[in-house]
């Protein structure tokens, strides 16, 4: 058999070893591992022993060497800030100025937590940990209103997904690392879709409470003074979101230095709200165990990556795809389709680093090596831009996964929070959240249908 050929089936091995249930981190090492060991010791014809040894060395030396970039430094960071500000406060704060403003609505309290998850993912690099912070403060008050347990629990699911595309977004940033892309680029064009995406989930609770208002009733009662007494204890959230963006776009600071300026700022505002060492070691080891999840996880995948170089795999699927008979459009919603197939059975940062390596070379080869820019005319997108613009469909993509069973891991933390004091089963979890399935695909369509919306913030960076 040929190594391509090997490579397929390896990588079929990898998909069945995940379904199963084994660890993405240990499952694509091991892969990349046996897969090295093949190559040198037979198709470089360097025998079992020494084969072995040289399969090890690679598998040794390629973490190191990719994890040493200081790049990586922002995911930490990032979780952190997000970590300090549940517990120092801001989070239930910013719950409150979004319902006292919105809340009269229909769905209002849903609506409200849309927003606000919208206004904590701008400073929490996590989609479960934003969750998992809504589940406690937004679920308690939509039942305590009448508001139905599965349309409740729905929202504050699907709600956590915007961490993954509004910045600061450590997803964007594993995307940055594999594809080699601009990290600053890829912040800044995260901004308008995410808000897009809140925008398009804010009009699914509303429809969705007008036609059935026994979902979740308005709450008036509100005045303006209220309201704007309101907006100060949300204003340390937006003032941290424009320092990152400011540091970032006025160049200032790289992405790194502002993430690190951006958990100091919150950790100082969590100290000046009365925060204690229980709950500052609290965020610490939290953003530490998530840390290291992810970073285990790049480390598994850098080592399948460099096995895929050796076999070229990614090089032959992208030949494959740029010369298929079929529009690029076409060939970029059937690579999207695959997505939404493989989030069923994958959690989305496993999802995206395993399948990067593949996508990502073919979709830049589409329409003989010019990129996807030239599927339509009225794109005209370089390639750089193309990289930014495919890595925020992708991870919104992404986003699906964690709605989606058997796999949706928000879902999975929601229903672990809010199970033992609500009754709400992880069954009323994914039945509260489908219908957001249908906003994130008209999301999808909108960003293909405008790409300025990707674009905008980041052309202005890259000039």
């Amino acid at each position: 058999m040929s190594p391509i050929e090997v490579s397929i089936l390896l990588s079929v091995l990898l998909i069945v070893l995940v379904v199963i249930g084994v660890r993405v981190a240990f499952a694509t090492a091991l892969i990349g591992l046996f897969g090295l060991f093949l190559i040198f010791a037979f198709d470089k014809g360097q025998g079992v022993e020494r084969g072995f040894m040289t399969a090890l060395k690679i598998a040794g030396q390629v973490p190191h060497s990719k994890m040493s970039s200081h790049v990586l430094s922002l995911i930490p960071t990032f979780i952190l800030i997000g970590y300090l500000a549940y517990y120092a406060g801001l989070t239930r704060a910013l719950f409150e100025a979004a319902k006292r403003w919105v809340a009269w609505l229909p769905g209002g309290l849903g609506l409200s937590t849309v927003f606000a998850t919208a206004g904590f993912a701008a400073v929490s690099g996590a989609s479960v940990a934003t969750s998992a912070v809504f589940a406690r403060i937004a679920i308690p008050e939509m039942l305590k209103l009448g508001y139905d347990k599965r349309f409740a629990a729905g929202v504050v699911a699907a709600g956590g997904t915007l961490a993954s595309l509004i910045p600061p977004s450590a997803i964007l940033v594993i995307y940055a690392i594999i594809t080699e892309s601009s990290v600053g680029a890829l912040l800044l064009a995260g901004f308008l879709p995410g808000i897009v995406s809140a925008l398009i989930y804010g009009a699914l609770v509303i429809f969705l409470a007008k036609r059935r208002p026994e979902l979740g009733p308005p709450v008036r009662g509100f005045t303006w003074s209220q309201r704007f007494q309101s907006l100060p204890g949300a204003l340390p959230i937006l003032f941290v979101v424009f320092i990152i963006i400011f540091c970032i776009y006025g160049g200032w600071g790289t992405p790194t230095e502002a993430g690190a300026l951006g958990a100091f700022v919150v950790l100082v505002m969590a100290l000046w709200r009365g925060m204690r060492w229980r709950e500052l070691k609290g965020a610490l080891i939290e953003s530490a165990k998530l840390s290291a999840m992810i970073f285990t996880m790049i480390w598994g995948v850098l080592i399948y990556v460099r096995y895929l170089g050796f076999a070229d795999l990614p090089g032959a699927f992208a030949d494959w795809i740029g010369g298929l008979d079929q529009s690029p459009l076409i060939t970029l919603l059937m690579i999207l389709a695959a997505y939404v197939v493989l989030g069923m059975f994958m959690d989305a940062i496993g999802m995206l680093i395993l399948t990067l390596p593949i996508t990502f070379p073919a979709i830049m080869a589409l329409n003989g090596g010019e990129g996807i820019s030239a599927s339509a005319s009225a794109l005209g997108m370089s390639s750089e831009e193309a990289a930014i613009w495919f890595g925020i469909i992708v991870v919104k993509m992404c986003e699906l996964c964690l709605i989606t069973p058997p796999i949706g891991l928000n879902c999975y933390v929601v229903a672990g929070v809010a199970s033992e004091q609500h009754d709400i089963s992880v069954q009323d979890v994914f039945r509260g959240a489908s219908p957001f399935f249908i906003a994130d695909v008209v999301t999808v369509a909108v960003l293909i249908a405008f790409p300025g919306i990707v674009l905008w913030l980041p052309g202005i960076l890259l000039g």
